[in-house]
């Protein structure tokens, strides 16, 4: 088989954001008690990542869109850009240089597949309005997105997607052959993991928020501070767990700093 007949897939940093690392992981050991009311809290780095994929067929696929260039302004309603600031991200990072750097432009990308709609993935979902781009999202998602009044309810900021046409899934689905969407719900009401079967590299696991760090993964499952149903979260990671198991996949974190100095990052780099 060539390199041609194969997926290819770049992780591409889109920008860091630093927040308490409470937000991420319930830790009891980094608590304050009552013998410790004063314990040092861990302001942390929040790497966020896109997926892009070239399949064999000449699709391209995007999954997430990063962190928006105005996340100032447009987080500042929410109260969320004091506790999530973007205050690492460097001028190529942003996704429309990233688009730029990999020699295209919302227009080519045929799927953008949405893990979630909270403002540090679909920010930039706009830019494919218009685009032909078919944009995939869980229906349990698109349902709660689009359930409240006002600015935003939480981390979803409703004008990242209102007005987009989505195409929705409702159980696992196959986009391309060896490209799965996963439903992980938790997180949020349609939180869904990325399942890539790569030729040379095997599988590849991409959890989103469902599984923030390794340290949540366990085994024992350790729930992350925003989980809309613990439950239904619980009983995501446990699925993610049993693929990794059946196939030996690399599960790769929504939003780990360590990590992502292990893999191999595009857009220079890639996975086949």
């Amino acid at each position: 088989m060539s390199e041609t007949d194969k997926i290819k897939l770049r992780i591409i940093p889109t920008g860091t954001m630093h927040a308490d690392l409470t937000w991420l992981l319930i830790d009891p050991g980094r608590m304050a008690t009552r013998s410790q009311p004063d314990k040092a809290k861990d302001w942390v780095e929040v790497p966020t990542h896109v997926v892009y994929i070239e399949h064999p067929n000449g699709q391209k696929l995007l999954w997430d869109a990063g962190v928006p260039r105005d996340w100032e302004e447009r987080w500042a309603p929410t109260g969320l850009d004091q506790f999530f600031p973007v205050d690492a991200a460097t001028e190529d990072m942003w996704l429309d240089s990233r688009l730029k750097q990999l020699g295209t432009e919302p227009g080519d990308i045929d799927y953008l597949l949405l893990s979630h709609l909270h403002m540090d993935h679909a920010a930039n979902a706009k830019f494919f309005q218009d685009s032909g781009t078919t944009i995939v999202i869980d229906e349990e998602e698109r349902k709660g997105a689009l359930s409240f009044d006002g600015y935003n309810q939480g981390a979803h900021i409703k004008s990242d997607y209102d007005g987009l046409a989505f195409t929705t899934v409702n159980e696992d689905t196959e986009i391309l052959p060896g490209i799965t969407l996963l439903r992980t719900p938790g997180h949020t009401w349609g939180t869904m993991s990325l399942q890539v079967d790569l030729a040379d590299s095997g599988t590849m696991l991409f959890t989103s928020d469902s599984l923030y760090l390794k340290e949540s993964y366990g085994p024992p499952a350790i729930a992350a501070g925003i989980v809309y149903d613990t439950v239904s979260w619980f009983r995501s990671v446990e699925k993610i767990r049993g693929i990794e198991e059946r196939t030996g996949a690399t599960v790769v974190f929504g939003h780990s700093a360590d990590q992502l100095t292990e893999l191999r990052l595009g857009p220079d780099e890639y996975y086949t």
